[in-house]
């Protein structure tokens, strides 16, 4: 995940400001140093972090901090107001006309960016908010690009307006919006070429169509993966074409996110979206505030709220929590239950955006086994719907029989179902266990 490194470090150098009753202005000279060179190794740009440090400095070494009686997290606390300062402070959203006015956004990027699977995002994103979005398909040069598009439209249940390949991208986007205004759609996304790099010929075609077309929103994607060269492409092509803001893809690989804690401060422009992963729903929404929790290990509630809200089916929520309750759960709400998970991004997201979770995530990833999980669900798909509703039916012929369905071996398959069972049972003592109301209380503690 992205930061992890960098949560690390700040944190051990955090954790030895806290243990200090008061301090020196050259206590915080030595931590600033250690955050110094945590920010360069997770490239972020030399000048910002320098910048960063000297304002830090500025701040920390006050009397108010100094002399404060837990000043150590005093530091932290403006360690984080200067990391959502340097990330623009406030969120910007995509500027739209009103609902009866057409917006025109104007999708740039380098090619491997991931620039038409964002746009395809971005169109579901706004027709959850009750838009009617258009996607145009005007990049012209790659093979398939066309066919990426109008499968992810499909997709998020938007249409893509295409003339195939042999018209100029400029008469594209004309006849896109001209078939927008005549159908009822308030935004046309243009998805333009990219190239493997900053070329002349591609800069030129941008400026055509923002010539020609009216584009009211200039939005680059950017792989977050290259570092401080996602940082240099911004600022080529806000000076070249220019840019309203940015959408930084990629964040949920290994990088060491560099670019986030660069961008705003080197080209002026803010971060839109931020993308976690390969679905179409996986674009957030970039909060600075809630990045720099999350890069100083202090977790991230408010978007894991977000995301259940979004990803899971609060109905179906209700049904489980009932069943639970009642020990109703079956084998079919062990696979809902995993794939509301999935939804989320798996186990390691949502652990992620857990307070101080950063840096024990590696363990639990670990003892999580993703190969096992899916055993367990092959385990359940060999079962008979009759068996899944109603798990006291596993006899041992039957277990045998569910293991030569899913070729494993008949301990693995009691293994699991034991494992299951005691879980039930669990869930059946739950009301007692958190000292529900007319319920016996005290004695026994849940083990976390």
């Amino acid at each position: 995940m992205a930061f992890e490194s960098l949560t690390d470090k700040l944190q051990n150098v955090f954790r030895s400001l806290r243990g200090k009753g008061r301090l020196t202005e050259a206590d915080v000279k030595t931590a600033l140093k250690e955050v110094k060179m945590a920010l360069l190794e997770a490239d972020v740009n030399f000048k910002v972090v320098k910048q960063f440090i000297k304002a830090v400095q500025e701040r920390a070494v006050g009397q108010d901090v100094m002399n404060g009686l837990n000043p150590g997290q005093m530091v932290i606390k403006i360690v984080n107001d200067e990391l959502v300062r340097l990330m623009g402070s406030e969120t910007t959203e995509i500027a739209l006309k009103p609902s009866n006015e057409v917006t025109v956004i104007m999708m740039a990027g380098l090619q491997g960016a991931g620039k038409t699977t964002t746009t395809a995002k971005i169109a579901g994103k706004l027709k959850a908010k009750g838009r009617k979005p258009l996607l145009a398909a005007c990049d012209i040069y790659r093979p398939a690009a066309i066919t990426q598009l109008q499968l992810n439209g499909e997709k998020q249940g938007v249409e893509v307006f295409s003339m195939g390949d042999k018209q100029k991208p400029v008469n594209i986007a004309k006849a896109a919006i001209e078939h927008a205004k005549a159908n009822n759609f308030n935004v046309v996304i243009l998805d333009t070429a990219g190239r493997l790099h900053i070329d002349e010929e591609m800069m030129q075609e941008l400026i055509i169509i923002k010539e020609t077309v009216q584009v009211d929103q200039t939005i680059l994607v950017v792989d977050a993966m290259t570092g401080q060269d996602a940082v240099n492409v911004s600022e080529m092509f806000n000076t070249k074409v220019g840019i309203d803001g940015v959408i930084l893809t990629k964040l949920d690989g290994d990088t060491r996110g560099g670019a986030a804690l660069s961008i705003k401060a080197i080209s002026g422009k803010p971060i839109l979206f931020i993308g976690m992963g390969e679905k179409l729903s996986d674009l957030e929404q970039f909060y600075p505030d809630r990045m720099a929790s999350r890069i100083l290990g202090m977790g991230d509630v408010m978007s894991l709220i977000e995301k259940a809200q979004e990803s899971i089916d609060q109905d179906k929520a209700r049904e489980m929590e009932q069943k639970l309750k009642k020990a109703q759960f079956g084998f079919d709400d062990y696979l809902e239950s995993m794939n509301q998970m999935k939804k989320m991004g798996g186990i390691g997201s949502v652990l992620g955006m857990f307070p101080g979770m950063n840096g024990k995530l590696q363990d639990i990833e670990g003892a999580i086994d993703e190969k096992d999980l899916a055993r367990k669900e092959a385990i359940i798909y060999s079962m008979t719907p009759q068996e899944r509703a109603n798990p006291d039916l596993l006899n041992p012929s039957r277990k045998a029989r569910i293991a030569r369905g899913c070729g494993l071996d008949l301990a693995e398959v009691n293994r699991f179902v034991k494992q299951f069972d005691q879980t039930r049972k669990m869930m059946k003592q739950m009301p007692g266990l958190m000292g529900g109301k007319g319920k016996r209380r005290g004695g026994f503690k849940l083990p976390f």
